[in-house]
């Protein structure tokens, strides 16, 4: 990849506040509340990151994910990439995750997934239009790519040959 993910100048964001959520850096801080969110939502989050991803798996350890966490750690430390857990405003509760990784597609600034656990589905819709929101509002972003949810796998697929 050619271009710079983001500008130098710009700072990620550490935190994000709505109405129904609270966004923080995922990292092994967060560890036993994701991973259960993770392990309560295994069929719905099967194929969010593509049909042939095979995160969560069923027999995923709680030290893998600690250790998944530190790469995302990493990742954001580095400006490679940046996840994100999502809880609820009161901060008791992990809800699900956002990840902003570079484009594989030079349609694209960024490519972003989503979840939110199975039990909270209600919020899948009002979660998808803050994440868009504050990806306007507040990141150096003009295209943002939601592969699997505004792009279908097919298309998506066709973009990042």
């Amino acid at each position: 990849m050619n271009k710079q993910f983001i500008p130098q100048s710009f700072q990620p964001p550490v935190r994000h506040d709505t109405e129904h959520f609270h966004f923080t850096v995922l990292d092994t801080r967060v560890a036993e509340l994701d991973y259960e969110a993770v392990m309560s939502s295994l069929q719905s989050l099967q194929g969010i990151f593509g049909p042939d991803f095979d995160w969560p798996r069923a027999d995923m350890t709680l030290n893998e994910s600690i250790e998944s966490l530190k790469v995302h750690r990493h990742e954001f430390d580095t400006r490679a990439a940046f996840a994100y857990s999502v809880f609820d405003p009161q901060q008791s509760r992990c809800l699900g995750s956002v990840y902003i990784d570079p484009s594989r597609s030079p349609q694209y600034d960024c490519e972003v997934y989503l979840w939110i656990r199975t039990d909270s589905q209600a919020l899948d819709q009002v979660l998808y239009q803050s994440v868009q929101a504050w990806l306007e509002d507040d990141w150096p972003f003009h295209k943002v790519a939601f592969p699997g949810r505004a792009i279908c796998w097919q298309d998506w697929a066709l973009q990042v040959q």
